[in-house]
């Protein structure tokens, strides 16, 4: 396997994961609107909607630790 292969399987696999993560977020997203509109106590709501926040975050960490980390090759000179 070439450099540039090993390189896009491995960024393959953070998309797969980035994938899942928003499919999720979406998924609460949708759940806290569901329960919202259905009359359901407050407190489900709000469970849902905190975790859609954090798989939010989450996802936005990932993309930083990954797409746009600097490699260790290049912090020293």
């Amino acid at each position: 396997m070439t450099p540039q292969e090993r390189d896009e399987h491995q960024y393959g696999e953070v998309d797969v994961v980035l994938l899942y993560i928003e499919d999720a977020r979406r998924r609460a997203e949708r759940a806290a609107s569901e329960l919202r509109a259905g009359g359901a106590e407050d407190f489900l709501v709000e469970a849902l909607e905190q975790v859609e926040e954090e798989l939010s975050e989450t996802a936005k960490k990932l993309r930083q630790g990954t797409f746009f980390a600097v490699p260790k090759a290049q912090l020293s000179f």
